[in-house]
């Protein structure tokens, strides 16, 4: 399996950040995975941001609940995170992950990440 996050690399405050993850290697509608969505700040640990699972089902870290939606196209085998309303604070690596089978909390495989700044 194998992920690839693509984004802008730059994002003003206030916008919504949108990126995206290509899979290739496995199909994002295979049951008992769950595609995640982790960050990780400049000098601090990994931040879980949230995942979408194998029919469709979204569940979010509750500090980020308010500003966070991720989606799937299963015809491109893609998921999508998109952050609103973000703050130079969002600034981060941004990666996407599949899970081991059917564990939400440990992720196997991993993309190389992308670097979202935000700022104006």
């Amino acid at each position: 399996v194998q992920l690839q996050e693509s984004g802008p690399g730059l994002v003003k405050p206030s916008q919504t950040l949108s990126l995206t993850c290509t899979v290739s290697g496995g199909s994002i509608t295979a049951n008992y995975y769950y595609w995640g969505w982790i960050r990780q700040p400049p000098g601090k640990a990994l931040e879980w941001i949230g995942y979408i699972d194998s029919s469709g089902s979204t569940y979010y870290s509750p500090s980020l609940k308010s500003r966070t939606s991720i989606s799937r196209d299963t015809s491109n085998n893609q998921v999508s995170l998109q952050l609103s309303s973000v703050t130079p604070g969002d600034t981060a690596v941004y990666y996407c992950a599949r899970s081991l089978r059917g564990d939400s909390v440990k992720y196997e495989y991993w993309g190389q990440g992308t670097q979202t700044t935000v700022s104006s």
